[in-house]
């Protein structure tokens, strides 16, 4: 049967006049029905783990907005969590986890094979989205990649630099990329028990991957997600997989040939029209408003908007913003970008 979902048209190859659209952390805080149902959930990590409230918010960006496609409401996080990290979120600080810097640390981690127990919430929440969702709305289900998962785990919250990782991968070597393995493991069987749920696309967030230059980035951001895309590709023939190398520059050139990712997001620090030469050229390309413009909105939203569809309006294109929308973005700028894309 043909591919007729606009977001699977694209990561298929498919030009389309009007690209598909949807952003990153749509369901999230600026939007006041999901600010009630995360009161209603109490805190953050209940809301990922309640089924129904998770699919709640999932849906409500859907619902408002009519975006081309879904993304799971879960966190990156959940992964160390089930993995046998202690997780726990500070308000206005965000996310911290027990720390993973010695041996004895890595030894109190669980097999990647133990994650499911904890995890079987997430799955739940695919399987009532994927009967739920509007039969044009494609379901993408995601990760985080390996290195920035590590950073996080190695640090126990996010930092600037991702200082505490680059220093353990170089003061300790094997056990960095023992925590890799691990955590790669885990991600390979997490994403296969979404696309067994229904996920039909998933998405590998390497948020981080811009700290790591020259072979470290080939070894630690690129080469885990070649082994990602390739063991779920073996598991589930066809399912499309998009990579984001987050800030990788020049790097994004060749990605897609390296890793076999299908679509490669973009942020918002490279030109559209350089990337539409240079990355866009080996297939789909997603991206890469600046989230800003959903802050500010106004004239300048739209002119950037319709600049980057023209960059990217010979060839598959996901439209999309270069990083997730921030909590002060007005609702209001949201449906002016969309108008913008479908309306010219």
């Amino acid at each position: 049967m043909a591919v007729q979902k606009k977001l699977l048209r694209a990561l298929a190859g498919e030009k389309q006049d009007v690209p598909p659209i949807w952003m990153m952390r749509q369901a999230g805080r600026y939007l006041p029905e999901y600010r009630a149902t995360r009161a209603e959930a109490g805190d953050f990590l209940s809301l990922c783990y309640n089924s129904d409230l998770a699919a709640e918010v999932t849906l409500q960006p859907i619902r408002r907005y009519g975006f081309d496609a879904a993304i799971l409401f879960a966190d990156i996080l959940l992964v160390p969590q089930a993995l046998g990290a202690d997780l726990w979120f500070v308000t206005g600080e965000g996310p911290r986890l027990s720390t993973i810097t010695t041996e004895a640390d890595f030894a109190k981690l669980g097999p990647a094979s133990d994650i499911h127990d904890t995890l079987n919430p997430i799955y739940e929440t695919v399987r009532i989205l994927s009967s739920e969702l509007p039969s044009e709305t494609t379901l993408i289900g995601f990760a985080g990649a390996p290195w920035t998962v590590a950073t996080y785990m190695i640090a126990g919250r996010g930092t600037p630099d991702q200082g505490p990782a680059h220093r353990l991968r170089e003061e300790n070597t094997a056990l960095f990329e023992a925590l890799l393995a691990r955590i790669t493991e885990a991600t390979i069987d997490y994403l296969s028990k979404q696309i067994e749920a229904g996920a039909e696309v998933v998405k590998i967030f390497d948020s981080w991957a811009g700290s790591l230059k020259g072979e470290a980035f080939q070894k630690y951001a690129l080469e885990p997600c070649r082994q990602i895309t390739a063991a779920l590709k073996e598991r589930h023939p066809g399912i499309p997989v998009i990579g984001f190398p987050r800030e990788a520059g020049e790097k994004y050139v060749g990605f897609a040939k390296a890793t076999g990712v299908d679509c490669v997001a973009l942020d918002n620090s490279v030109d559209p029209v350089w990337a539409a030469a240079n990355v866009q050229v080996d297939g789909c390309v997603q991206g890469n408003l600046a989230s800003r413009h959903m802050v500010t909105g106004g004239q300048e939203l739209v002119d950037e908007t319709r600049r980057i569809v023209e960059a990217f309006r010979n060839g598959p294109h996901i439209f999309n913003l270069g990083h997730g929308i921030t909590p002060d973005a007005n609702p209001d700028n949201v449906q002016l970008m969309i108008d913008t894309v479908r309306n010219g």
